[in-house]
């Protein structure tokens, strides 16, 4: 892999066995690219449906030589890995969410704008992030 190009803000959450599957993301993306940093990780509650576990909602900032559909292909990968079960319901419990929601100091995700928690994580790894 050439030098990494790409510096990206990955937000993560899980509600099943989420210190976990929170760790085994983690530590599944350290393998293929350079971690620069993780954010605080922290206890929310569940949008959009009410009857179901917390979540534990972090961010990852990391050095990549992917491009942004080979990186979204890849964190997909990962959530099929750790048992991530898609239905029509895009509010169900979850092994593990992984979202590109940073890329190269644009945001991309509108999450960004509707989640405190995530606005916080990502602006504690950018610090010097214009949205």
């Amino acid at each position: 892999m050439n030098a990494p190009a790409h510096k990206v803000v990955i937000g993560m959450g899980s509600n099943i066995n989420p210190a976990q599957n929170i760790q085994a993301a983690i530590d599944r993306i350290a393998l293929d690219h350079a971690v620069l940093g993780i954010a605080t990780w922290e206890w929310t509650k569940p949008i959009g449906r009410a009857d179901q576990d917390d979540f534990i909602n972090t961010a990852v900032y990391i050095a990549t030589g992917f491009n942004r559909d080979q990186l979204a292909g890849y964190l997909r990968s990962i959530e099929n890995e750790l048992g991530r079960v898609r239905t029509s319901d895009k509010f169900a419990p979850r092994t593990i969410d992984l979202d590109i929601v940073v890329w190269d100091g644009c945001v991309v995700d509108d999450d960004f704008y509707k989640r405190d928690f995530l606005k916080r994580q990502v602006l504690e790894l950018v610090k010097d992030l214009v949205y």
